[in-house]
């Protein structure tokens, strides 16, 4: 039995994880305008409500550089209080048992490795579209993280006169058309035409990440994941579309891209973090 944590600017989820799955699943919202010590409580609060005497390790997914050897976050994303946590020591005392840490992103791929589409391929990238743009690498078979867990930080990647986040996270839909993907998903599916273009353009951009991912790693397949892969259906075509000019044809041919149908990727990915460090 392992626990497994998605730390999120909005929302904190915690599961307890057997080898079939979840077996109980709480969340709440994330204090995130707190102090550093109040979300700390916070979460090892939520943990508590999963935890059990059978539990043999705690795995905990954040949107932020992580430090794995000496248990340290840095920066996360939309908790300002968060610039420097001293994480896996402090729920360590909380719980004793070892406690793993690392990029959400990063969480996402292995969930996704371990439990969904990805156990078919030894090589492949999972990327994580909403607010922002992330991705985690399973190069043949083991998530490679770099020196600081930012391997996968294509979204910093420069693109146009931008970088990738903002032309293929939820910046894009706020500047083309001041709303949300959200809301532009649903004015799609009615039919709406200056929706679908704009739709059309991010799959576009879309196709332009899937470019450089490719070029960089030659992976089997990219799977998404995160809120707006949900409309992955709107923006495939043009995808496809601006993947036709690519200087190896062959090589996007046996490429397989699609949308990871697994449901919470990210906390099975999580829990999922205690028996890949244990490995070694």
């Amino acid at each position: 039995m392992y626990i497994g944590v998605d730390m999120g600017g909005t929302n904190i989820r915690a599961a307890l994880v057997n080898e079939h799955g979840i077996v109980k699943k709480v969340s709440m919202l994330c204090p995130a305008r707190s102090s550093k010590e109040e979300v700390m409580e916070a979460l090892a609060g939520l943990i508590s409500q999963v935890f059990t005497k059978e539990v043999e390790g705690v795995g905990v997914g954040v949107p932020s550089v992580v430090d794995r050897e000496a248990g340290v976050v840095y920066d996360v994303a939309n908790i300002r209080s968060w610039d420097r946590v001293e994480l896996a020591p402090y729920l360590s005392s909380r719980f004793h048992v070892p406690i793993y840490l690392n990029n959400d992103a990063n969480c996402f791929a292995l969930g996704v490795s371990h439990w969904g589409e990805g156990k078919a391929y030894r090589n492949f990238l999972g990327v994580t579209l909403g607010t922002g743009v992330g991705a985690g690498i399973i190069i043949n078979g083991k998530l490679y993280n770099g020196r600081n867990t930012c391997a996968g930080e294509i979204g910093n990647l420069p693109f146009d006169t931008d970088n990738f986040e903002e032309k293929c996270s939820g910046s894009f839909f706020q500047h083309a058309a001041g709303k949300s993907g959200k809301d532009l998903e649903a004015l799609a599916r009615q039919g709406d035409t200056p929706t679908m273009e704009v739709w059309g353009r991010f799959g576009r951009n879309i196709g332009c990440l899937v470019k450089a991912i490719t070029l960089t790693y030659d992976p089997e397949a990219v799977f998404f994941g995160g809120s707006i892969a949900k409309a992955f259906d709107l923006f495939a075509p043009s995808m496809r579309r601006e993947l036709a000019d690519f200087p190896y044809p062959t090589v996007i041919r046996r490429l397989v891209i699609g949308c990871s149908q697994l449901p919470d990727a990210a906390l099975l990915g999580a829990a999922s973090l205690c028996v890949d460090e244990r490995k070694g």
